[in-house]
C-alpha cells in the first residue's frame, strides 16, 4: 500500500509516515498507562515497597486481569514474529508445533500451578526457587534453580527486542551505515519501559497487556479474513506454500522445509510440542503471573479459557504461508533475507498504512509486556535467592523491593546491550539453550509439589547432568547452510537415528540420574534437608487464614534456616 512516505533514513526503504505516526501514538498511550499503573489497586499503607506489591502486583489479580497478563506473558512479540517466520522459512515442524504445545500446556497448568499457588501463598514464596528451598532445605538446589531461571530469561528478553527491531526496520527506521539511526528508537523504547516498570512493577504490564491483546486480536482476525479473500482463498495459499517448501535447497540438496510433517518428522514434532509445554511454565515469568493471582480457582479458570490464544496463534502461524503466496520479501538492512521481517512486511505491503500501523504497534507493544514481566521475575529471583539467601539474610521487605527494582533495570539494559552489540542469531541461540536449561528445573519444582521422595543432592546432580548434556548436544547441531554450531534444537537420541527435541533427552537423563542417586543416597542414609511445608499447604485457597496473612515459618535466609 502506498501512503505518505518520507525518504529520510534509508533510500531503498523510505519511512512510512502514516504507519510510524500510528505506532508512536499508541506507544505514548501505552507508556502513560504504564506510569498510571503505579496508582492502580495499590496498597496505600505500604505503597510498592515490598516484593508482594511491586513484584507480584499485590497478589490480587482476578480472572480477567490474569487472562490478559498470562496471555501477554506467554504470547510474546517474538512469538508473533518467529512462529509465522518459521512457517515461511521451513514449514510446519519448526513453526506449527507451537500450536499443539500451547494446547498441551493448559492441562499441565490446571494440575500443577494451583498447588504451587497454594503452598507459595501459605509461606510467602515469591519465586519457584523459594519453593524449592522451602521444600528441600537446600541452598545449592535453590541457587541452581534461581540461576537457571535468570540465565534462561535474559535471552528471552533480548528476543523481545528483536521483535521491536523487526517492526522498526520495516517502518524505515534503520540504516546499515548509521548505528545511531538503527538503534536510537529501540533504546528510547526500552528506557521508557524500564522507567514505568521501575515505578509501577507488575501492575504496569498487567494493564498494558489489555491494550496489547485487543490490538493483536484485531490485527490477526482482520488479516485471516482479508488476506485469503484478496489472494483467492486458503487453497491457493496452501498450494504455493507446499510448492516452495518442497523445492530443493541448493545449499543442502534437501527440501527447503516441511509442509505437512511426514513419518520421519513425527518424533521431532511431538517432542518439540511436549518438551516446550513442560518448559514454558518453568520460566520464572510464567510463575510470576500465576503467583500474582488472588486464588487458586483463578488459575484453573484461566487454564480453561487461555486456549483461546492458541486459536489465535494457529491463525497467526498461517500468515507465514500467506506471505509465501504474496511473495513477501523480508530484506534486512544488510540486504540479506531475514525471516523475522516477514509478518511486519506482509502487513505493510497489503494493508492500508493506518491499519499496518496498528498491527505493527501491536507487535511492538507485545514486546514490552513480556519484557517487563520477565525482568521483574528475574529481578525477584536475584533478590530472594541470591541477595537475601547468600548476601543479606536480614534484608527487610523495603530493601528487597529496592534491590529488585535495580536488578530489573540491570537485566533490561543487559538485554539491550546484548541485542545492540551482538548478532541476532546469538540471542536466538541463547534462547534455544534457555529452553533446554529451564526444563531441567522441572523435576525439582514439579516433583516437589507431590512428593519428597527425591533426595536434594540427587535432584541437584540430575539438574547438572541435564544442563551439561543439553548444552553439548545443542552445540553439536550444525546449521547445514551457515555451518555454524547451535544450528537447531533437534538431534538424534544417542546411539540411534531418531530425531527428537534435545531438551526432552536431557530431561530424561536428568530424571534417571535423580532417581538413581536418590536410591543410592537413601540407602546410605545421607541426611536430607528440612521440609518446611505440610501436605495441607498444597490445597489451601484464598479463604485460608494462613493465606490471608502470609506466614514465613522459617525464612530461607534466616540463621538456622536450610543448610547449603
Amino acid at each position: 500500500m502506498s501512503g505518505l512516505t518520507v525518504p529520510l533514513a534509508v533510500p531503498d526503504r523510505p519511512i512510512n509516515g502514516v504507519a510510524l505516526t500510528i505506532v508512536i501514538i499508541l506507544f505514548v498511550l501505552v507508556a502513560a498507562l504504564g506510569f498510571f499503573a503505579a496508582r492502580w489497586r495499590r496498597e496505600e499503607a505500604t505503597g510498592l515497597h515490598s516484593l508482594d506489591e511491586w513484584g507480584l502486583g499485590g497478589r490480587g489479580f482476578g480472572t480477567w486481569v490474569t487472562w490478559f497478563l498470562l496471555g501477554g506473558d506467554l504470547y510474546t512479540a517474538y512469538t508473533f514474529v518467529a512462529v509465522p517466520a518459521a512457517m515461511w522459512a521451513t514449514g510446519a515442524v519448526s513453526g506449527f508445533f507451537a500450536v499443539p504445545y500451547t494446547i498441551v500446556l493448559y492441562p499441565i497448568v490446571f494440575l500443577l500451578m494451583s498447588r504451587l499457588w497454594s503452598v507459595s501463598h501459605r509461606h510467602g514464596f515469591v519465586t519457584p526457587a523459594d519453593f524449592v528451598g522451602g521444600r528441600y532445605g537446600s541452598k545449592a538446589l535453590t541457587v541452581a534453580v534461581a540461576v537457571t531461571g535468570i540465565v534462561a530469561t535474559m535471552p528471552y528478553i533480548a528476543l523481545q527486542l528483536v521483535g521491536i527491531k523487526a517492526v522498526l526496520t520495516v517502518l524505515g527506521l534503520g540504516s546499515a551505515e548509521n548505528v545511531l539511526l538503527t538503534d536510537l528508537p529501540l533504546i528510547i523504547a526500552f528506557v521508557v519501559l524500564a522507567a514505568y516498570t521501575y515505578t509501577s512493577g507488575l501492575r504496569a504490564p498487567a494493564l498494558i497487556a489489555v491494550v496489547k491483546d485487543l490490538l493483536i486480536y484485531l490485527a490477526v482476525i482482520v488479516a485471516v479474513i482479508y488476506l485469503p479473500i484478496k489472494f483467492g482463498g486458503w487453497g491457493t495459499i496452501f498450494d504455493s506454500a507446499e510448492a516452495k517448501l518442497g523445492a530443493v535447497n541448493p545449499a543442502t540438496g534437501k527440501p527447503a522445509g516441511v509442509f505437512i510433517p511426514g513419518a520421519g518428522s513425527y518424533s521431532a514434532y511431538w517432542t518439540l510440542a511436549l518438551g516446550s509445554a513442560l518448559a514454558l511454565f518453568m520460566y520464572p515469568h510464567s510463575i510470576t503471573g500465576v503467583l500474582a493471582t488472588k486464588s487458586r480457582n483463578t488459575i484453573r479458570k484461566n487454564a480453561a479459557v487461555l486456549p483461546l490464544y492458541s486459536l489465535m496463534l494457529g491463525f497467526l502461524a498461517l500468515l507465514g504461508y500467506a506471505a509465501i503466496y504474496a511473495g513477501t520479501k523480508p530484506i534486512d538492512l544488510n540486504g540479506a533475507i531475514n525471516p523475522q521481517l516477514v509478518v511486519p512486511q506482509l502487513f505493510l505491503d497489503h494493508f492500508p498504512d493506518w491499519f499496518a500501523g496498528i498491527a505493527l504497534a501491536a507487535i511492538a507493544i507485545g514486546a514490552l509486556v513480556p519484557a517487563a514481566i520477565m525482568s521483574i521475575a528475574a529481578a525477584n529471583l536475584f533478590t530472594r535467592n541470591i541477595y537475601r539467601d547468600l548476601i543479606r539474610p536480614d534484608a527487610k521487605p523495603r530493601q528487597e523491593a529496592k534491590v529488585s527494582k535495580i536488578a530489573s533495570l540491570v537485566v533490561k539494559f543487559g538485554a539491550l546491550i546484548f541485542v545492540i552489540a551482538m548478532d541476532q542469531s546469538a540471542a536466538i541461540n541463547m534462547q534455544l539453550l534457555g529452553g533446554i536449561w529451564i526444563l531441567q528445573t522441572f523435576p525439582a519444582i514439579v516433583a516437589g509439589l507431590y512428593t519428597r521422595w527425591f533426595h536434594r543432592w540427587a535432584l541437584f546432580c540430575g539438574w547438572a547432568a541435564g544442563i551439561i548434556y543439553g548444552t553439548i548436544a545443542a552445540y553439536n547441531v550444525v546449521n547445514p547452510v551457515t555451518k555454524a554450531n547451535f544450528g537447531g534444537s533437534i538431534a538424534a537420541i544417542p546411539g540411534t537415528d531418531v530425531q527428537v527435541y534435545i531438551a526432552v533427552v536431557a530431561f530424561v537423563i536428568n530424571l534417571i540420574v535423580a532417581a538413581g542417586l536418590s536410591l543410592v543416597l537413601r540407602a546410605f542414609k545421607v541426611p536430607d534437608g528440612k521440609d518446611i511445608t505440610r501436605s495441607s499447604d498444597y490445597g489451601a485457597d484464598e479463604n485460608d487464614p494462613k493465606v490471608a496473612e502470609i506466614q514465613r515459618e522459617y525464612p530461607l535466609g534466616e540463621p538456622g534456616g536450610p543448610a547449603f
